[in-house]
């Protein structure tokens, strides 16, 4: 009799996507087990240890915004902090952190220990179970013939058994079928539990499989290869085989990492100090101030010895000896992809980056490489002030298996199965924000398909989240997927500063969004709505402004009777500028929502601080020397005062926007019903038939997103739509 336990969820890997579908589960109320193949690797940064970056950063406050933990767990290990694109519109401004490694992993698990409902187990998922009602079910084929096709798309075989269970037992039964073209064909077979590696079973009404790099992963360093799911763990064989036997469609993906050097043996006064911002943004709503010492990292070039290493040697890199078949990612490449493919560029930027202030480890960000060992030591040595550096880790590629995301439905479920979801590079991604935002919508909709409720989706309209699934599930991948704010649409809409009021309320109507929590966000959207109001209504004082800010003053010229919106309306003007003012408007007020924003003797705006500092310590007042002295605005209020600034200045485009977005929305409401034929639709070329049937599309707007899908295919299906359903309607009638 096998030893059997039953959780409401249970995930597969405790990864970045694992952590947040575990804590999602748990936080809606159910009993969720997160199993992982060791405890003290929980949310490991396998690769550079820093959360956030272009777009990246993005997809961070949307997880915060939602519930998620990310966010916090990086705010309170950052070491270092910058907020990206600040040269150019807020809608790109992104931000990024430099964590230390131990203590994210130490800090990820100290949240997930403290979760009720939420239990973590140390054990390998090597199967998934099946409902007993599906042992005898019917199909049309025994065995899905292999197909191989460009970009390393492949079809697995589906001819070979599953665990299935009766009575609580394990028995044997006949592989699960691919999705046959009408969605309604047969029901999709039910999920019931997971099997693990010492034969115990596990029920559970939902499962999510997280597994990163460890599905049959191969390292590759040099000529030398050997199974592993990163360096010094086991590949997941096992769980690998068994979806492959589930009948989906998968691909070989590759990624890589650079070496890691010993900082004490580094010159550091050779390179270019590239310190963090003096202010820390935090990713965090919750977050008020960040704690941790901050550091500095260093920037470094490539040498021409550097570059005549990597060409005279570039053959005996696995992705050029034709060891590796599997496609690496185009936005993050090798160091020998780029002295290859850019073959005129003289030199190549990298980046010394310190693992963590308990430790001497340097991660080189920019040098990822496959090359052997001893190649990548005199690569190191080429580069001035690397001399005498110590390699304690060589770099390495590694290539794993992933599903085709086409095969999954907007709440990340597998459509042939019920109750079974995917996230993370299992679907074709790279990066851990964007295994992030999967794990915590997996999460979710686990957790709802145990509640019995409807799925939790979100457009590409609302997030850079539902971009991300939308692109996934209607285009697929055939090389590691990154996010960009260029993939948006409606970037000016969806900003990291308004990510809480985009996402927020469905927190907490999803369970995600503590009282305290909530409570703080609406004392925000009240303030930003006073703010708003004031600014709209209150004219400027020009006095007061001439005797405050006499460049400024000059510079904008006659004004009498403007209001603060009218002038936050011009380019060179910014809520910064005008705080002095805005600040003793909102004292005389006496509102005390702002009370916080009104200590004019210890909290500064960046103008005043820099104009206090440029003075003659002799010409400085008392009350200006201790101003000095005092905090500069906070970044929580600060964000706060940009966010309203911004849908000040932005008013007329973000209008635009929104008229564009409801039109987009429209045409999301057209559902495709499931059980629609692509093959009866006369006039649809054959590859117009197979492109939508792979992807079944839920909506006319999604299938015109697939690529080759025509927009007189797209009007073809809608029309055949309103035909097919009125036989139906008729035939019922009859």
């Amino acid at each position: 009799m096998p030893f059997v336990e039953q959780y409401d969820v249970v995930v597969g890997g405790a990864g970045h996507a694992g952590c947040e579908a575990a804590m999602a589960a748990a936080r809606m109320g159910l009993r969720t087990a997160l199993f992982t193949l060791n405890l003290d690797l929980i949310a490991q940064m396998s690769c550079n240890p820093a959360i956030g970056g272009i777009a990246k950063g993005h997809l961070v406050r949307e997880v915060d915004a939602l519930g998620g933990i990310m966010g916090e767990v990086a705010d309170s290990v950052g070491i270092q902090f910058r907020l990206l694109n600040t040269s150019r519109g807020p809608a790109v401004w992104s931000p990024r952190a430099q964590c230390d490694k131990q203590q994210y992993r130490v800090k990820m698990r100290e949240m997930l220990e403290s979760q009720p409902n939420l239990f973590i187990k140390q054990a390998e998922v090597a199967d998934v179970v099946f409902a007993s009602s599906d042992v005898e079910r019917p199909s049309q084929n025994d065995v899905i013939p292999t197909e191989v096709t460009e970009g390393n798309s492949a079809t697995f075989q589906a001819d070979v058994i599953l665990s299935e269970v009766t009575n609580g037992n394990a028995v044997e039964g006949p592989a699960a079928q691919a999705a046959s073209p009408s969605r309604e064909a047969h029901p999709p077979r039910k999920i019931i539990g997971v099997k693990l590696r010492d034969s115990r079973i596990v029920h559970a009404g939902a499962v999510v499989i997280t597994t990163g790099t460890f599905l049959n992963g191969l390292i590759h360093c040099g000529e030398e290869n050997y199974p592993a799911g990163r360096s010094g763990e086991p590949p997941s064989v096992l769980l690998g085989e068994a979806l492959k036997r589930l009948g989906l469609r998968g691909c070989r993906l590759k990624t890589g990492t650079p070496p890691r050097l010993d900082g004490r043996t580094i010159d550091w006064k050779v390179f270019e100090e590239q310190p963090g911002d003096a202010d820390p943004t935090p990713f965090s709503f919750r977050t008020k101030e960040i704690k941790s010492r901050q550091i500095s990292c260093h920037i470094a070039y490539t040498t021409p010895e550097t570059l005549r290493l990597i060409r005279e040697n570039v053959m005996r890199s696995p992705m050029y000896s034709g060891q590796i078949t599997a496609t690496g990612p185009r936005y993050c490449p090798s160091i020998e992809d780029k002295v290859v493919k850019f073959p005129d560029k003289e030199q190549h930027q990298f980046f010394l980056e310190p693992e963590g202030l308990n430790t001497h480890e340097v991660y080189v960000n920019g040098m990822s490489t496959s090359l052997p060992m001893e190649i990548q030591w005199q690569i190191v040595h080429s580069i001035p002030g690397l001399e005498n550096a110590e390699m304690l880790r060589p770099g390495y590629a590694i290539e794993y298996d992933a599903i085709d995301p086409t095969e999954l439905d907007r709440s990340l479920r597998v459509k042939q199965f019920e109750g079974l979801y995917l996230a993370g590079q299992i679907n074709g991604t790279s990066g851990y924000e964007e295994a992030a935002c999967q794990g915590i919508m997996a999460g979710i909709n686990a957790a709802l398909h145990v509640k019995g409720e409807a799925p939790f989706t979100l457009d590409r309209t609302e997030a850079y989240t539902g971009i991300l699934i939308d692109d996934l599930i209607s285009k697929g991948t055939n090389e590691p997927y990154r996010m960009f704010t260029s993939r948006a649409e409606f970037r000016l809409h969806l900003r990291i500063d308004n990510a809480d009021r985009r996402l927020t309320p469905h927190g907490r109507r999803l369970g995600l969004i503590a009282d305290g929590a909530w409570q703080d966000y609406e004392q925000k959207q009240v303030r930003a709505v006073a703010l708003e109001k004031l600014l709209a209504t209150k004219k400027v004082n020009v006095e007061r402004l001439q005797s405050l800010l006499p460049e400024l003053a000059a510079q904008l010229g006659n004004i009498a009777g403007q209001t603060y919106a009218q002038l936050l309306k011009r380019p060179e003007v910014t809520i910064d500028l005008l705080f002095p003012l805005i600040r003793e408007e909102l004292a005389s007020a006496d509102n005390t929502l702002f009370a916080a924003w009104t200590q004019s003797d210890v909290i500064l705006s960046e103008t005043e601080r820099s104009e206090a500092q440029s003075k003659d310590p002799h010409e400085q007042s008392s009350c200006e020397a201790l101003r000095q002295q005092g905090p500069a605005l906070p970044a929580h209020i600060r964000n706060e005062l940009k966010s309203v600034e911004t849908e000040i200045k932005y008013e007329g485009y973000l209008l635009q926007q929104q008229r564009a977005m409801e039109r987009m929305k429209k045409s999301e409401q057209r559902a495709i019903p499931g059980w629609f034929d692509y093959g009866s639709v006369s006039g649809l070329s054959r590859e117009m038939q197979e492109k939508l049937t792979h992807v079944q599309p839920q909506t006319l707007a999604q299938a015109s997103r697939i690529p080759g899908v025509t927009p007189a295919a797209v009007s073809l299906v809608n029309v055949f739509i309103e035909i097919q359903t009125r036989r139906r309607e008729q035939a019922a009638a009859i």
